[in-house]
């Protein structure tokens, strides 16, 4: 009888407490305690780190890549360079149908008056829809990129029927930076111009020095999540629909 998700996901933790990233992707990616297992990334600015990890083992795993309309175009083109680089073979990039656009933000302009919307709209709700049929996904969360961040475990129940893998959770600044210059893999090119954290260029401004890495996301507001992950503390999973297009 196969263990309920709660107990697989302190199995995990417990089998693979002394993994380094790498390893744990390596071993997740076969374990069948994860099921079917995507990669959701941003393509930002350490993104490349897991994507290569992913690709060294299994390239041929779904990367899903939401694509809200409202990204740089250094993070379009960066995009398509890596996946090619890499060898990524299923990089899906997901975006919000044109109905739900036209219906609720036809101008363009909901981020000027509710940033908390315009996420759900162009980011959470179409990849709720993409991660539909996946028992796991991988992502990109570190424990020092943030406080709401602080406690992550490498594996974690995110609802009853899907878990969560942070790979890198532990790992911070040094550790990423090191991995990219051992491995020689592409930056973004937005991160030598003061951006660590990469969003969409209405919201996602440049950090000085000193300031947390995601203090130039929405900046000046009280928000530090898009919704993806959390939404003033807590999971938020709405679930409608989006549109997927399949470019790897």
């Amino acid at each position: 009888m196969r263990l309920d998700l709660s107990q697989r996901v302190a199995g995990l933790n417990h089998r693979y407490r002394a993994d380094d990233p790498a390893t744990l992707v390596a071993r997740a990616l076969a374990d069948p305690d994860t099921g079917r297992v995507a990669l959701v990334s941003s393509f930002g600015a350490e993104s490349v780190v897991l994507l290569h990890m992913v690709a060294e083992v299994a390239p041929a795993t779904p990367v899903l890549f939401v694509d809200t309309l409202m990204l740089f175009e250094e993070t379009l083109a960066y995009q398509r360079d890596v996946a090619q680089k890499l060898g990524l073979t299923d990089v899906r990039v997901i975006r919000a149908t044109p109905a739900d656009l036209a219906a609720s933000d036809p101008l363009g302009t909901l981020h000027q008056t509710s940033t908390d919307a315009c996420c759900a709209l162009r980011k959470t709700v179409p990849l709720e829809k993409a991660l539909a049929g996946f028992d796991a996904w991988i992502t990109g969360r570190k424990r020092y990129q943030a406080e709401t961040r602080a406690h992550l475990d490498p594996f974690e129940v995110e609802t009853e029927a899907r878990m969560k893998i942070n790979p890198l959770a532990h790992w911070g600044r040094a550790e990423i930076a090191d991995y990219i210059a051992r491995h020689d893999l592409p930056r973004h090119p937005l991160v030598a111009r003061g951006y660590p954290s990469i969003g969409c260029a209405p919201c996602t401004s440049p950090v000085a020095a000193g300031e947390d890495s995601r203090a130039g996301r929405w900046r000046g507001q009280d928000k530090t999540e898009c919704g993806i992950h959390f939404v003033n503390g807590r999971v938020v999973r709405p679930g409608q629909a989006g549109n997927t297009e399949k470019v790897a």
